[in-house]
């Protein structure tokens, strides 16, 4: 019985699907297949049900992977103490980025990496805000910018800042929406983001509100399309509250109402890596970029 397997049986236990679990390890799955049928050889116990749309843990597999969890928990902790007592904070980490560049500090964030920790390495990858939320709880990132407010617990972070959004509209219908009501603009034509976004989370809230939904939407993947889009008269949306200030002031949109949806910008990472030295490190760099002293969520 290898680590290796232990690491295997925990991480399909948790995708409750062999692929996703495939994924999440960064290996095929007639791999992982051939390494769980080991591990329940070595042990003489089958550890899966096997079902149509994925599996799940027998008893003996429910059982065990308790105990497989805290195994894997001490391995990382010896891991770091070794790293800890060599003095030496070294790894490849990749990173979830949402928004633009500038908005999240990443050159900050790299410039302050690169002189303080030379040794790690950071990959980053642009993602929309719910996916980076599931893939750090997956384990397909090792941490991510993210804002909204989607909670899990194997998921804590680092609050670095409010974000501010604003209701905008293409110019030419200034004179239209003068006048108009929450539940008449909101049977307007609207931009907005796919389901898995914090912002379309955030104006489908705002809808519920009135108890409707828009009557006509267009769909586009990335926030600053949402912008274009607007601006260019398709239909109205969200737009983070500095961009529409400057946006509205070059006559490119209108606000609408003086109604302001919030939202936190963190930084986001696996509950049990709270004391991995490479998480700890970026978290003190991000500390520091962004002038915070607050303490990574618990909750």
């Amino acid at each position: 019985m290898e680590l290796y397997q232990i690491r295997s049986f925990v991480a399909v236990a948790e995708a409750g699907n062999f692929t996703r679990a495939a994924e999440r390890l960064h290996i095929s799955q007639p791999a992982l297949s051939a390494q769980i049928k080991a591990l329940e050889n070595a042990l003489e116990l089958e550890l899966f049900e096997r079902r149509p749309n994925g599996v799940t843990p027998t008893a003996a597999g429910a059982r065990l992977l308790v105990c497989a969890r805290k195994v894997l928990d001490a391995a990382r902790a010896f891991r770091d103490e070794a790293r800890s007592i060599k003095g030496d904070i070294a790894g490849v980490v990749t990173v979830g980025t949402v928004s633009d560049p500038q908005f999240i500090r990443i050159a900050a964030f790299m410039a302050a990496a690169i002189e303080r920790y030379p040794r790690i390495e950071i990959r980053f990858h642009h993602e929309v805000s719910g996916e980076a939320f599931e893939k750090v709880r997956d384990g397909l990132l090792d941490a991510s910018f993210y804002y909204g407010d989607l909670e899990h617990q194997a998921v804590t972070g680092l609050p670095l800042r409010e974000i501010t959004y604003r209701i905008v509209a293409p110019s030419a219908w200034r004179e239209r929406l003068a006048h108009a009501t929450l539940a008449e603009v909101a049977v307007e034509p609207w931009v907005m983001t796919p389901p898995i976004s914090t912002h379309h989370q955030i104006a489908s809230g705002l809808f519920k509100r009135i108890s409707i939904s828009p009557a006509k939407v267009v769909e586009a993947d990335d926030e600053f399309v949402v912008s274009s889009l607007v601006e260019s008269g398709l239909g109205m949306g969200l737009m983070r509250e500095d961009l529409a200030e400057t946006a509205a002031r070059r006559g490119a949109v209108c606000l609408w109402g003086d109604i302001k949806l919030t939202t936190t910008l963190k930084f986001i990472y696996q509950r049990t890596r709270r004391h991995d030295p490479v998480i700890d490190a970026l978290v003190d760099i991000l500390r520091n970029v962004w002038g915070t002293t607050e303490d990574a969520e618990h909750s």
